[in-house]
């Protein structure tokens, strides 16, 4: 499998869980993808919830849609964190409104409510997020991973082999 060309943005922020920051950006690399981390701008190394370090190479408010195939949105407490900069929905709803795959796990689809991506969409992600989802128009799904469109999602570090599989199948095929 290769995706080499494909230009993936992976958002961040403090309190990523640690599993779903790092294995998309190591098995999207391994794959081909020239995966950029994409962070608030609000500094240049954000902490996962275990404080293992990720550095940005760009702020969402540096960065467009257009720059990028695909958005992958980690999850761990950091989506609520992402919510409070509009620069970064901007990027996934742009994204999401242009056809580009967005791609969330565990609680990423927070960041998917607020960019209208859930809307009339089947959705999985960490089970609290469920009720945030339906809200937003979303249909509820329990399964590893859930592909609707340009909409890949998934629920936790144990579906992150699926999730990445889906993820590099789908960019295969775009």
């Amino acid at each position: 499998m290769s995706i080499s060309g494909k230009k993936v943005a992976l958002l961040i922020e403090d309190e990523y869980q640690i599993l779903e920051g790092w294995y998309p950006h190591l098995r999207l690399q391994e794959a081909g993808a020239d995966v950029k981390v994409i962070g608030s701008g609000t500094k240049g190394s954000y902490e996962s919830k275990e404080h293992y370090p990720m550095e940005a190479d760009a702020a969402a408010s540096e960065v467009s849609a257009a720059d990028f195939d695909a958005v992958v949105i980690p999850g761990g407490f950091a989506p609520d964190n992402m919510r409070l900069h509009p620069e970064m929905i901007d990027l996934v709803k742009d994204a999401y409104e242009s056809g580009k795959l967005v791609a969330a796990i565990c609680h990423g689809g927070w960041i998917l409510a607020s960019a209208g991506a859930t809307k009339g969409r089947k959705i999985t992600g960490y089970l609290p997020i469920k009720t945030d989802v339906e809200n937003a128009g979303g249909t509820w799904v329990d399964a590893p991973v859930v592909e609707d469109g340009n909409v890949i999602t998934s629920r936790t570090p144990v579906d992150l082999p699926d999730f990445g599989r889906a993820i590099v199948s789908y960019l295969e095929r775009a």
